[in-house]
């Protein structure tokens, strides 16, 4: 495993094996360690990184846009001499990668969507702006969040999750972690799908409350040559409590990207 830096600063960990690697980008308030059932779980080289302000690298701008972190990933694989990518996004690392697949989607072989919110109803773009201010107002992030994360069954198995999480949560450095939250809680689905041309895998949990299943199939009819899986008993963090489920979801879709339609 290759733990190094690039020149924008980004911390990233590279598993080098064969084959065009999969690149995996976490979510708000998280690292790239969430990677750890999938780092090993391919034949493929994986590379994981931490997102600006998040985990090992810095965030040096007061005005952040998904373009910056589109840019932020074209950077480190250029640097890395990688010109093809297979690339999955977590919650708000889906943003990411919806944006750098509209703008780089020469430099794809797949795109998949793990957990990506679509079309927020009034309740639910309530509930997110809800929480938002209050963790401006409190300057901490809530634990409640892993309630929404995981199932309580697989919580109360797996203590030393949830410790890890919780941890993760409470090592954030907050102002990093609002202005790119900040981006989440208002982003208004603006990209134009038509220029994701590769295969797209469509992913959620059957009960993640913040990015529905309902979502998932919603955007796979924006977004041509894609198609949705729902992950049972899963919640938003379902590639960790399922993640042998979603990582055969994973690897069944890598096999067949090089299919032009499904």
């Amino acid at each position: 495993m290759i733990n190094a830096k690039d020149s924008y600063n980004t911390f990233y960990s590279l598993n080098q094996k064969s084959g065009i690697p999969l690149v995996f980008i976490h979510g708000v308030g998280l690292n790239n360690t969430i990677w750890e059932p999938q780092v090993n779980a391919f034949e493929n080289s994986v590379l994981t990184y931490d997102i600006l302000g998040h985990g090992k690298t810095p965030l040096n701008k007061d005005e952040i846009s998904f373009d910056v972190f589109s840019d932020q990933l074209l950077n480190l694989i250029n640097e890395l001499n990688i010109e093809k990518i297979h690339l999955i996004g977590f919650s708000i690392g889906s943003l990411i990668a919806r944006n750098f697949a509209c703008k780089f989607n020469e430099r794809l072989q797949s795109l998949t969507l793990l957990c990506s919110i679509f079309k927020r109803s009034t309740e639910q773009q309530k509930l997110v702006n809800d929480r938002f201010e209050l963790a401006k107002k409190s300057k901490k992030l809530s634990k409640q969040a892993l309630n929404r994360w995981f199932t309580d069954d697989y919580l109360k198995k797996n203590p030393d999750t949830y410790n890890k999480i919780s941890s993760l949560l409470e090592t954030n450095n907050m102002n990093n972690f609002l202005k790119v939250y900040s981006l989440f809680v208002n982003h208004k689905d603006q990209e134009d799908f038509s220029k994701i041309k590769v295969k797209t895998l469509i992913m959620t949990g059957e009960g993640d409350v913040g990015s529905t299943p309902q979502m998932s199939e919603e955007l796979s009819k924006e977004i041509e040559n894609s198609y949705f899986k729902i992950i049972p008993k899963g919640k938003h963090l379902c590639s960790i409590e399922c993640s042998d489920k979603v990582n055969l979801e994973i690897k069944k879709h890598i096999e067949n990207a090089w299919v032009k339609k499904i």
